[in-house]
């Protein structure tokens, strides 16, 4: 029997289109192609990893039958991150609660902390401490992490951490099982290889120059609420991703270079470290992502079996928007085909937990 796999319409069917498309289209007409409310957020501040205050928002509905937690990628803001937002709607009307984040640096969590960003070095005990501090005010477990882009790298972070809160989690009223597993849609996993690839391709600069001008935004704005604790010298000479970390971020965690830095954070290194259910959707024509990365990836997942790594000829990066023809043959609801995906692998990972609670019982 042939399963069905994912198609996008044809004629998006080249990486860099599609993500192009994302960005300038679907980014303006989402809300058309989902039936689905806002779910009614509160606004919550959690602390972080060393107290850092974060942001969030969180919607818990009736009877609901666990919680995501959830952020962003590179830049962006929960008011401007509309993936991330239709992500919530599905969400909550799926029965989950819904706690979504302004990681590190961005959003209103930039305007009560000047900390910046690590990657995933802390951002993987926020994610824990957010979980922590949901459960306090209702949200249930089991706890699910995602996360796109960078913000899957994050929430793969938040895995790891998670997996040794007996050790160094005393002061939070959280076990090990009550983070499930998580999510993550074209994590990003290699940034030495990927910002070099990136650099080599004249659509790759110009990919690499926005998001530079997004970083840069994101600087002047820390600058804004904190004068005193950022240069604004050192915002004027970032003019790369590369020149943004090495200008204003590595020095703060103590890296001599760049490079140390982005193996100390890298996802992939993390992969074959994961022992929760971690479900990868990973685009093999994402255009900012080096294409070298795929083969290791599927090694490393293929070697731990706690790793699902779907890997899809198409997508783009983070944008996996499917043909009627596919919709139909999944039978989604909608065109968001990474995000129906995740939703179906949570009730087939709740389905098995509920099994081996059933059999812990009959066994005692």
């Amino acid at each position: 029997m042939n399963h069905p796999i994912y198609q996008p319409p044809f004629t998006l069917k080249n990486g860099f289109l599609m993500t192009v498309y994302a960005a300038l289209r679907a980014s303006r007409t989402w809300e058309k192609n989902i039936n689905l409310p806002e779910p009614p957020y509160q606004e919550v501040v959690f602390l972080g990893a060393g107290g850092i205050p974060i942001y969030g928002i969180v919607a818990i509905p009736k009877n609901p039958r666990g919680t995501i937690v959830s952020t962003y990628g590179i830049t962006g803001t929960l008011d401007n991150q509309w993936f991330l937002r239709l992500w919530g709607r599905k969400a909550f009307a799926a029965g989950y609660a819904v706690v979504l984040f302004d990681w590190r640096a961005h959003g209103k969590t930039a305007e009560l902390s000047p900390t910046l960003t690590s990657d995933g070095l802390y951002e993987g005990e926020d994610f824990v401490r957010i979980a922590a501090q949901s459960k306090q005010i209702g949200c249930p477990t089991p706890f699910w992490f995602t996360g796109y882009s960078l913000g899957g790298q994050l929430a793969l972070w938040g895995i790891k951490t998670a997996q040794t809160v007996h050790q160094w989690g005393a002061d939070l009223d959280l076990k090990d099982s009550d983070i499930a597993g998580g999510a993550v849609i074209c994590p990003s996993l290699d940034s030495i290889r990927s910002l070099s690839y990136l650099m080599q391709h004249s659509w790759g600069k110009y990919l690499e120059r926005a998001i530079t001008k997004e970083l840069k935004k994101l600087a002047r704005n820390l600058y804004q609420h904190h004068p005193n604790d950022i240069d604004p010298e050192a915002i004027k000479r970032a003019n790369s991703i590369w020149g943004f970390d090495h200008e204003l971020v590595i020095e703060r965690l103590g890296f001599k270079s760049v490079e140390d830095y982005y193996q100390a954070s890298s996802g992939l290194q993390l992969i074959p470290q994961l022992s929760k259910p971690t479900l990868i959707l990973y685009a093999e024509d994402d255009p900012l992502f080096d294409p070298t990365i795929i083969p290791d990836l599927k090694a490393a997942s293929d070697q731990n079996s706690a790793i699902n790594l779907v890997s899809t000829n198409y997508g783009g990066h983070v944008g996996y928007i499917s043909s009627k023809v596919c919709q139909n043959q999944f039978n989604d609801p909608d065109r968001w085909w990474a995000w129906n995906r995740i939703l179906d692998w949570f009730d087939q990972q709740e389905q098995q937990l509920e099994i081996g609670d059933q059999k812990l019982v009959e066994f005692r």
